[in-house]
């Protein structure tokens, strides 16, 4: 069956900006009681991709003025329409940020190959954004997308919710009060998309179909492609399904990466590898593998020793760790830090005997209010966000930097190389031919 949003929530739970200041009149200058919102403490929210993740993202936002809807399908949008009726519908976000100068901020939760345009345009028209993962088609976009927001100075949030949980903070309190010791490997793992046992989420390792069916009257398909390469019509692209496609999705790394890596990158303080490598399923121009591994290994950082940090997809995943006791099982998603002293497998000590001994910390990280609710406040002129663009543009880099490993014509190379990643030159140094796939050629009429 396809995956839906109740499997992402599930999903979440187990693995558990740089703001623009504006004047807000008081409330009680406007003869207002506590606990009523003056007028003016209300953002006007525009949603851009509605009838998927962005219905949610909607409902998240509610308690602001929600003042314009778009999204090319309008049979995809009706449940978001109907509970905004005073919102302005268009098919079109070019032409809805011409036309409603009010709007203060966005938020996208449109297929990824249309992420880093949209968000873009609203930050050069100085809108805030709220981009759901994984921020970017491209390692370029995400990098470009990062420095716009900081030039223009505009609170942003990318949607991997899960960066606001207790849970990955209570990790990191966990990892720098040395409880394993010097962490020196991590692996993380998850079913998408498909473990070939309970669920398909959407197909990958597959052809182009070669029928045509004609376009839902509801869908305007050309906006649908965007800056991608035309071609017919088909379902097996829309919705939701568009993920396992080079040209619009990311694959099940982009998909979950930035949610399960997230919290890896913070309790390690991580940011760029020197080096990342891959192997697949196999693979065609179409579609990602149904299955692949990625290792990525970073540098020595301040107080911390070299890792490497391995990923596995497509219902794959690392050796049961001896410490594990019988009969207790590793799940379809997860992750495992191996340090010096123990291990830690989705957030709880391994062997138990070290678990015992172990004193938890005193909470250390600062709280939450709420993943969207951070990006609420930066734009009200608060603090930035916890996983604002300057945070997930580079997380979102070296997520998307391991779908280049994948490519069809490097494969054969790369299983005789690691690839050597510059980020400051921005290009892989040893393989040159893999630096086009750094960035993808959008059709014309199309620009970042």
């Amino acid at each position: 069956m396809i995956g839906t949003n109740l499997s992402r929530r599930k999903f979440l739970g187990t693995m558990a900006a740089t703001g623009m200041a504006f004047t807000v009149v008081s409330r009680h200058v406007l003869g207002q009681t506590a606990g009523q919102a003056a007028p003016s403490d209300k953002l006007n929210i525009a949603g851009i991709g509605v009838g998927g993740k962005g219905s949610s993202d909607m409902d998240a936002v509610s308690s602001q003025n929600i003042v314009a809807l778009c999204d090319v399908d309008w049979r995809h949008a009706a449940r978001t329409f109907k509970n905004f009726p005073k919102a302005k519908q268009y098919k079109d976000y070019r032409k809805m940020l011409d036309e409603m100068k009010e709007i203060d901020a966005v938020v996208v939760a449109t297929p990824d190959h249309t992420h880093a345009m949209i968000s873009m345009a609203a930050i050069k028209r100085g809108k805030h954004v709220y981009c759901q993962k994984p921020l970017t088609h491209t390692v370029f976009e995400a990098r470009e997308l990062a420095k716009a927001a900081r030039e223009h100075k505009v609170a942003t949030q990318m949607g991997n919710q899960g960066q606001a949980e207790e849970g990955p903070r209570r990790l990191r309190e966990m990892i720098w009060d040395g409880a394993i010791g010097p962490v020196r490997e991590v692996h993380v793992w998850t079913d998408r998309p498909n473990n070939g046992l309970k669920n398909v989420y959407w197909p990958q390792g597959v052809g182009r179909p070669t029928d045509t069916p004609p376009v839902p009257d509801t869908l305007d398909w050309d906006l649908f492609l965007g800056p991608a390469p035309v071609r017919p019509y088909h379902p097996m692209y829309h919705p939701f399904v568009w993920r396992g496609w080079w040209d619009f999705g990311t694959g099940a790394l982009g998909d979950i990466g930035c949610h399960a890596l997230d919290p890896v990158f913070r309790a390690l303080k991580l940011a760029h590898p020197t080096s990342f490598q891959a192997a697949s399923t196999l693979v065609n121009n179409e579609t990602y593998p149904s299955g692949s591994t990625i290792k990525y290994e970073f540098p020595a950082r301040v107080d911390m020793v070299p890792v490497t940090v391995t990923w596995y997809d497509g219902g794959l995943h690392p050796f049961r760790p001896d410490e594990l006791e019988d009969g207790a099982m590793m799940g379809d998603n997860g992750t495992l830090f191996i340090g010096d002293k123990g291990k830690i497998l989705d957030g709880r000590i391994i062997p138990e005997a070290r678990r015992k001994e172990y004193k938890m910390p005193e909470p250390s990280v600062p709280r939450s209010p709420g993943h969207y609710e951070e990006w609420l406040k930066a734009c009200k002129g608060g603090a930035p966000a916890g996983s604002n663009f300057d945070w997930a543009g580079t997380l979102a880099q070296v997520v998307l930097l391991g779908n280049v490993g994948l490519r069809l014509d490097l494969k054969d190379k790369i299983t005789r190389n690691k690839l050597m990643w510059d980020p400051e030159a921005f290009k892989i140094t040893n393989l040159p031919e893999a630096n086009q796939y750094l960035h993808t050629e959008y059709r014309q009429g199309w620009s970042l």
